[in-house]
This record gives C-alpha cells, sequence and structure tokens, in this order.
C-alpha cells in the first residue's frame, strides 16, 4: 500500500516536535496550498500571500490537532479561511515591502491633507463616548462579533452605532 503524502505518522512526528517531520508536512502542503488557490484566484502575488498565510494558521494549530489522520481536512479548512478573509476584504499579507518613494509621497500628501484643517478632536466630539469606544475597538482590529461581546451588546447594535458615528462625521466634513 503506498504511503500518503501526510502519512498520520508523520503529522504525529511534526506534532511532537520533529522539526525535519513538520518542514516535509509543511512543504508538501505549500504544494497542495498553491494549487488551490491558483484555480480560485489566479494572481500569483496574492496566490503566494493566501499561502503563507494558510501554511502560518496550519503551523500554528498543528499542535492543537487531536486526529492525525485529518490532517489534509484540517488544512484545507485553514485554507478556506484564508480564502474567505481574501474575498470579504479582511486579508492582510503578513508582510509587507515598502518602497521608499512611494512612502514619501504618501507621507507628503497626509501632510498637506492634515494641512487643510482637518479637525479631528472636532469631528469625534460629535460621537457619543460608547460610539468612539467601538470606533476605537474596530481600529484594534476587533471584529463586530468581538465588540459586542466585550460591551454586552448585540453585534447589530454594534453594526448600527458604527454607522451612525461614520453618518455623524460624514456631516461635520461635508459642513467644513
Amino acid at each position: 500500500m503506498a504511503q500518503s503524502k501526510f502519512d498520520p505518522r508523520l503529522v504525529r512526528r511534526a506534532q511532537d516536535g520533529d522539526g525535519l517531520a513538520r518542514e516535509v508536512l509543511l512543504s508538501r502542503l505549500g504544494q497542495v496550498f498553491k494549487k488551490y488557490f491558483r484555480a480560485k484566484v489566479g494572481n500569483q502575488a496574492i496566490v503566494d500571500d493566501l499561502m503563507q498565510c494558510a501554511l502560518i494558521r496550519v503551523h500554528s494549530g498543528l499542535s492543537a490537532l487531536k486526529h492525525p489522520d485529518r490532517f489534509k481536512a484540517f488544512a484545507m479548512k485553514a485554507a478556506l479561511f484564508e480564502l474567505h478573509d481574501y474575498y470579504r476584504g479582511r486579508h492582510s499579507p503578513k508582510e509587507q515591502v515598502y518602497d521608499t518613494q512611494i512612502l514619501s509621497e504618501k507621507a507628503e500628501a497626509a501632510s498637506d491633507r492634515f494641512a487643510s484643517t482637518l479637525d479631528i478632536e472636532r469631528v469625534l466630539s460629535v460621537l457619543t463616548p460608547h460610539a468612539r469606544r467601538i470606533l476605537e475597538l474596530r481600529e484594534y482590529g476587533y471584529k463586530y462579533k468581538e465588540i459586542a461581546e466585550i460591551l454586552g451588546t448585540t453585534e447589530t447594535a454594534v453594526k448600527m452605532q458604527v454607522k451612525r458615528a461614520f453618518e455623524k462625521m460624514r456631516n461635520v466634513f461635508a459642513d467644513e
């Protein structure tokens, strides 16, 4: 009988700290992910980012896998989550390359915008402390559901607060 690419014994060794087994496993998985993402997305740069993020997900969660014989299903679920994040606009590459000229142009444009008398404190003053807190948590990367849990409210209420806050801020910008 032919041995599977993701033999449960190999998975178990990787879980037990065998670096070579983990490297072999992730290398084989990388090939599968590359084909999967290429078929779904096509753009090579995005494929590479999605592949790396999915591999990080698998690497991070490998020790929690209770059934080594289900490794491929576990890994493909991680790939699917990355793909969903990408389609929902939540995907962000873990590594970014910066062009210094582009950065300096952006900084210059930002300083021009700042100089055009945008008073952030005045804009934020139209919000309730509750709305400000929600926007602050969103800025820190919390999801609506997590914010609702933190504040003891519903996800729908949080989304409505965000919508109303942006409407209020838009009105302040329109008045300037």
